[in-house]
């Protein structure tokens, strides 16, 4: 092993934890002082070096838990940026447990909840003595709805779904407890089945539902409110604060403490919630949804039948009149032609609503596809008329629909009011949340104003184990041979590590250009996994089971990839992750700032790049024991004042600019390892 950090690698859990331990009705369990006993529990022979293999005490880890446990003593808010290696997971929730308040954690990532319900929280109520009743909650599309597979099942037209497959799920509704459908393993994730099983906020029932009694959802609800934490995912959490999970009871009500984690995506989601949309797909699936309903009900007639068909009909048309494919437009080159075809979609949805009165007393169902035609109606009229000083306007084409968006220029004022009416203590924590030592781009975003704010640092040695390596010699990113100059640089790195490397690109054209080139290499022989050519986690699981692969990515691997040990040791950068000016939702947003007297580029464009390339440039370091170089190809790092601002954000990694620097570098890590 490379020795280079005394400290051992993190903490594996070994204590034998109850399978049952989270649904056991325990004896009240005493609130106590989040911080008491802090520097014992996390000292070299405490409850967590009990329990936890090669567990060392981390100062870092002991001063970010001192700080949240302080938040909550104190009843104040934190934001916290923990960097790599601190163990922030250990650092909030073992002063949650030992505040013994009802918590709710909230996380950007699927793997995140299930480390935290499965593996943390069980092991740290063991080692602590204070068990506590937690409860994993999804959104309701992750749950079985027994309203809509009866309808299915009974559907005499159940396109592109086998009877076999009806068979297996209805074998398999019989017996689960959950309505979990991450049960039914072995169907694929676009099947047309999942949509005709599961409900949505639109086509829910309620508490208007026949099956309410069995259902998943209310069931799943019900037990979060009884634990005394539960995890949920940003988009589940921003769904309870802006109540679009209505009939079945919120969570936030009577939660003391929110913690945030993965939280520099929670401003993008929360943004997202206060949107108004109008998307194809609910057009669509609301005159599926009429047609099953009303021949169910016996209430189908050739009038609502014509309606239907209109609807239907405008919303197609709508979609054909939009050029191109998966692109983003702006309100005005989405062209007039599409605008009228969206006030024909609001007509014939008055139409609908209108048409549907009088039936609503045959089922549920009618009654609730009245109010989502009304409910849709406005949200048409509100895309419509919405105010260009307060939201921009944009429409996203996808390849059968579209999705209208209004987006307000600026949310911070709503999301504050949002979080401020919850009494609970927040703390939001991830490895990226300031700029050098600047918080306010992320707490101005979520309107927080002064708060408390604390930088962690990470207890890796990058000064040891780690190089930041600035390539002299390329041209602006401008030129257009850049790509080609970049790969001309990289490719005698990659042959120092022998591959073992992710080459990062800012733009998929740039990643198909570097592909091409590489794949021209005579004798490269080293695997080539790119993205785009097999789903993103069999490219993960190839990258991981070969010990020379070389990995080609965009955004979706700048994060949330955790390599350790030594089959990741280079990460290329092949420009600073700037977003493009000319998507509409950020042009607007860049305007709103210049029309408030602000800059735009210092204010937004140059801070969001900042947290970008500190996601990209954190894929390499993962584990004590790992080592490796940084290679960040755009001179404008160099060239230009802001420079400085992304190279302070960075951890602290010596620089170095020739290549025989990193191929020595790279020799001697090999030799010691």
């Amino acid at each position: 092993m490379f020795p280079v950090n005394p400290k051992p690698a993190p903490n594996r859990a070994v204590a034998a934890v109850p399978e049952d331990w989270r649904v056991d009705t325990l004896a009240a369990t005493p609130k106590a002082e989040p911080d008491a006993g802090l520097e014992s529990l996390f000292g070299a022979d405490g409850a967590l070096a009990a329990c936890l293999e090669n567990f060392a005490p981390r100062p870092e880890q002991l001063a970010m838990a001192q700080a949240v446990a302080a938040a909550i003593r104190e009843g104040r808010h934190l934001v916290v940026e923990a960097g790599t290696g601190t163990g922030k997971t250990l650092a909030y929730l073992v002063p949650l447990l030992l505040a013994g308040q009802r918590s709710v954690v909230s996380t950007g990532t699927r793997t995140l909840q299930d480390q935290l319900f499965h593996r943390d929280l069980p092991m740290l109520g063991a080692a602590l003595g204070r068990p506590a009743r937690v409860r994993l909650l999804k959104g309701r599309s992750n749950y079985l709805c027994h309203y809509r597979f009866e309808q299915l099942a009974g559907d005499d037209r159940p396109a592109q779904v086998t009877a076999a497959t009806l068979r297996r799920v209805r074998d398999w509704a019989r017996q689960t407890d959950s309505g979990d459908v991450a049960e039914l393993t072995g169907i694929p994730e676009a099947s047309p089945l999942w949509p005709r099983i599961t409900s949505t906020a639109d086509n829910c029932l309620g508490t208007h539902c026949p099956f309410l009694g069995e259902c998943h959802v209310a069931r799943a609800r019900q037990a979060a409110r009884e634990a005394d934490i539960v995890v949920v995912n940003h988009h589940l959490l921003m769904a309870d604060l802006t109540m679009k999970e209505e009939g079945f009871g919120r969570l936030l009500p009577g939660a003391e403490a929110v913690v945030v984690d993965e939280a520099h995506h929670f401003p993008d989601v929360a943004q997202g919630f206060l949107n108004l949309t109008l998307g194809a797909g609910q057009l669509l699936d609301l005159a599926g949804d009429v047609r099953a309903e009303a021949l169910a009900a016996g209430a189908w007639s050739t009038d609502l039948g014509a309606v239907v068909d209109q609807l239907d009909t405008a919303t197609r048309s709508a979609r054909a009149g939009l050029q191109g494919a998966a692109q983003e437009l702006d309100w005005d080159a989405a062209g007039a032609d599409f605008q009228a075809a969206l006030e024909v979609v609001t007509d014939d949805l008055d139409t609908l609503a209108g048409e549907l009165e009088p039936l609503v007393e045959y089922s549920s169902g009618l009654a609730r596809c009245r109010e989502r035609a009304a409910s849709l109606a406005s949200s048409a009229r509100r895309l419509l008329d919405a105010p260009a000083d307060e939201y921009v306007r944009w429409v996203r084409v996808t390849a059968r629909g579209f999705n209208v968006n209004a987006t307000p220029l600026d949310a911070s004022g709503q999301i504050h009011a949002l979080l401020e009416s919850q009494a609970s203590t927040w703390v939001f924590t991830s490895a990226t949340l300031a700029v050098g030592e600047d918080f306010t781009h992320f707490t101005g975003r979520l309107g927080l104003g002064e708060v408390a704010t604390r930088q962690v640092p990470s207890p890796f040695d990058f000064g040891r184990i780690a190089r930041l390596y600035l390539p002299a010699g390329l041209p602006d990113p401008a030129q257009p041979d850049y790509t080609d100059r970049v790969i001309d640089a990289v490719l005698p790195v990659v042959a120092a590590s022998r591959g073992r490397a992710f080459l990062l690109f800012t733009s998929h054209r740039a990643l198909r250009r570097a592909a091409e080139l590489i794949r021209a290499v005579p004798d490269f022989g080293l695997p080539l996994l790119v993205q785009g050519e097999a789903p993103r986690s069999r490219l993960l699981d190839e990258f991981s089971r070969r010990d020379n692969a070389v990995l080609l990515g965009t955004a979706t691997f700048w994060e949330g990839v955790d390599i350790r040990g030594h089959g990741l040791v280079v990460v290329m950068i092949d420009r600073l992750p700037f977003a493009s000016p000319g998507e509409p939702l950020l042009a607007a947003r860049l305007q709103a700032i210049r029309n408030a007297g602000g800059n735009p580029f210092r204010d937004y464009q140059l801070p969001q790049a900042v947290l970008s390339l500190k996601q990209g440039a954190g894929r390499l370091i993962r584990d004590y024991s790992d080592y490796g170089v940084v290679m960040l190809c755009d001179p404008r790092v160099q060239s230009k004042s802001y420079g400085r601002v992304f190279l302070r954000s960075l951890p602290p990694m010596p620089v170095i600019r020739e290549l025989a620097e990193v191929e020595d570098f790279l020799a001697a890590c090999e030799a010691r390892a």
